[in-house]
């Protein structure tokens, strides 16, 4: 079956990107909505933007949607995440400017908040993609992968020069709360060397070593440390799942990641939609729903973040 959360849901913070102040708010929506967002800073009832793949516009360091009008909402990959990690189907999000807050960098207080709000289900039945044939898309030494597989599988692969981040490979499956658990609160990372070029192209102006993992060679300067020995990939796979969920639905297949960001992921969402013999829509019954990432979440996994 569908869901939503069952109150609205409100959060205070920066844009990691713009350094603005953010005031965004969660909504329940009825079945068949969707994920939405609505710039309410705009004239009139705002401005309503779809998170699906075909609203992402390229964008450096963040997932980027924009309205037919040209309004734009960056850095929704997060809230994306947590949306699909604890099985949240639809949503209405108010945002009262051009980026989603960055919080900690990670999407733990996004998964606290839902969890501790608690989740509606709806008397509609839940549909999902089924893959059907691998497709890839490739950009130099990046690749980013879909084929076939019983549920949500995912693999990442990410290659550093700084010791502190070096080879890193995971591989999870993740079905039955496996997001909130292992991957929620690792954080967005970045190496001290590109922190002035990011700022002085105009990104990460609100990026603090509290809401991202710095790292400067075999160092992580930020206060604590680390929370995975391997928290780098584990961030590049929330926020590939936070990308593949602006597929507008639970996709059954495993994704793989070679080096793949933001981009890439968009591009083999397009191609997977161009290929109309790679995928097929199906109703889930009982048995597939039990499987899906945010299926049978309880007091135990929010304690395991809270």
């Amino acid at each position: 079956m569908q869901t939503t959360v069952k109150a609205s849901i409100r959060f205070q913070g920066i844009g990691l990107h713009s350094g603005r102040p953010a005031r965004m708010t969660i909504h329940a929506a009825p079945a068949d909505h969707g994920i939405w967002f609505r710039r309410t800073d705009r004239e009139g009832n705002g401005i309503l933007i779809p998170a699906r793949w075909d609203a992402v516009v390229e964008a450096q360091l963040c997932t980027r949607i924009v309205s037919a009008d040209g309004i734009e909402i960056s850095t929704i990959e997060h809230l994306m995440a947590a949306l699909a990690g604890t099985g949240v189907h639809n949503a209405l999000i108010d945002l009262d400017g051009p980026e989603v807050p960055i919080l900690d960098g990670s999407s733990a207080p996004f998964v606290r908040a839902i969890l501790r709000t608690g989740i509606q289900v709806l008397d509609a039945p839940l549909r999902a993609i089924r893959i059907l044939e691998p497709i890839e898309v490739r950009a130099g030494d990046s690749v980013a992968r879909l084929e076939p597989a019983d549920e949500m599988e995912m693999e990442f692969t990410i290659d550093f020069t700084d010791a502190a981040i070096g080879r890193q490979e995971k591989r999870l499956k993740l079905a039955n709360g496996t997001f909130v658990r292992e991957l929620s609160n690792s954080r967005t990372f970045c190496r001290e060397a590109d922190v002035q070029m990011m700022r002085e192209a105009g990104l990460a102006l609100g990026g603090t070593y509290e809401n991202a993992v710095v790292v400067d060679g075999d160092r992580v300067l930020s206060p604590g440390g680390l929370r995975h020995a391997d928290e780098p990939v584990r961030h590049k796979m929330l926020d590939a799942l936070g990308d593949l969920a602006l597929a507008g639905a639970p996709i059954l297949g495993r994704y793989s990641g070679e080096r793949a960001g933001h981009a890439l992921t968009n591009r083999l969402l397009r191609a997977l939609f161009a290929r109309p013999s790679a995928y097929r829509m199906v109703e889930c019954g009982p048995e597939t729903q039990a499987r899906l990432p945010g299926a049978g979440l309880d007091r135990a996994d929010y304690l395991a973040i809270a």
